[in-house]
């Protein structure tokens, strides 16, 4: 048996400024200041002698890589990444950058916010455009019924209110 897996689906290119802002943030944090703060350290490990059993050394060379990895793919992403800060034509239908407000059967409300990939981080109203919820959603407008196929079984929401918010 094989351990090949095919690869993932690419990831859509589109990207709110605000999360563009974000991921420009963290490349200059990780360019500016951790890594010559890491370099430093390294540096001075490699000083004390010994490099085959020096921990400092071999842990701030690991973190050296993880810093330069990450700042290959943020650079890579950020120049194929297309940032959408335009309102759509049709404010009434749900598009990129959306926040929509879903009510389920119960009447219970949540709402969440149509987002790229690189920004779901760790705000749980924010649901990736590539999601099947999210694209269920897609061209979608106020009052319609949207029928999601969970794990568990599918779910019908009605969409209670779709808004545009800039933050900028």
């Amino acid at each position: 048996m094989s351990r090949y897996r095919p690869p993932s689906p690419p990831k859509s290119a589109y990207i709110t400024h605000e999360g563009a802002q974000t991921l420009l943030a963290e490349l200059k944090y990780l360019w500016k200041e951790k890594r010559p703060a890491v370099t430093e350290t390294v540096r001075e490990a490699a000083a004390q002698g010994d490099r085959s059993e020096n921990a400092e050394y071999i842990y701030g060379k690991k973190q050296l890589r993880e810093i330069d990895s990450r700042v290959r793919y943020l650079e890579k992403r950020l120049d194929i990444c297309t940032v959408v800060d335009r309102l759509p034509a049709d404010q009434a239908r749900v598009f990129f950058g959306a926040w929509v407000t879903l009510e389920d059967e119960g009447g219970e409300l949540r709402t969440h916010r149509i987002v790229g990939p690189d920004e779901l981080d760790h705000n749980s109203a924010y649901i990736s455009v590539d999601s099947p919820v999210a694209r269920a959603l897609l061209k979608k407008q106020e009052g319609d019924e949207v029928i999601i196929r969970l794990a568990a079984g599918e779910k019908n929401y009605f969409i209670d209110t779709v808004e545009y918010r800039l933050l900028a």
